[in-house]
């Protein structure tokens, strides 16, 4: 893989050691770290400047949270996509780090392999979210639902495209889940798209959020 394809990483964690093992970590022929933030505030102004595909932002930081600087990347419109990192015991902020924009939340103690599978998934817009994370966030669903005659209407998904959004969440292709459900991978795409529009999802990342959130996906 050609330097100008590899996937460029920026970390932010306010511990040098952390940033280290990160670095050492993702050493890679097909991801760069092309940056190293020590607090929010510079993983922002960093994220700005460099522009990296993914940054790996740990969730407790001074001058800005992860979840503060998530959501201010997000508002600057930067078109970096943010996995969060955390210690164990902190999966409630799942569902705060995805409405902010997040598109992962892992365990600081994640596997290797693991690590650098989700930042392949986030460099293309695919969501990874913990175990606990995603059960956090169908929690926090079922918490915050509104009552009946405040809350806004369920987008009225055909029966194909619950099938698709499912598989969607899932982790698999258009090319896998046209195998799955006997179908052209052109029809497939065209039922993601029609979901996506029902939705309001711009990508996969907020489409396997969207279905986590709402049931659709385990």
């Amino acid at each position: 893989m050609s330097p100008v394809d590899r996937i460029r990483v920026v970390v932010a964690d306010d511990h040098p050691l952390v940033r280290e093992g990160l670095r050492t970590f993702l050493t890679e022929r097909e991801v760069q770290v092309v940056g190293e933030a020590a607090d929010g505030a510079e993983a922002v102004r960093l994220a700005l400047a460099l522009r990296p595909d993914v940054v790996l932002m740990d969730l407790r930081m001074p001058a800005l949270d992860g979840i503060e600087a998530t959501r201010r990347l997000r508002s600057a419109g930067a078109p970096c996509r943010v996995v969060i990192l955390t210690s164990y015991g902190e999966e409630e902020r799942a569902a705060d780090a995805v409405r902010a924009g997040a598109v992962g939340y892992l365990l600081k103690d994640v596997a290797r392999r693991e690590l650098l599978q989700a930042v392949r998934d986030a460099a293309v817009g695919r969501a990874t979210l913990h175990p606990v994370a995603r059960e956090q966030l169908r929690r926090d669903r079922l918490g915050r639902r509104p009552p009946e005659a405040k809350r806004a209407p369920m987008p009225t998904l055909t029966r194909r495209e619950r099938e698709v959004l499912a598989l969607v969440a899932s982790g698999e292709s258009n090319k896998r889940i046209a195998g799955t459900l006997g179908l052209s991978e052109g029809t497939v795409k065209g039922y993601v798209s029609a979901a996506y529009e029902k939705i309001g999802a711009r990508d996969r990342a907020q489409a396997v959020l969207w279905a986590v959130r709402n049931g659709l996906a385990s």
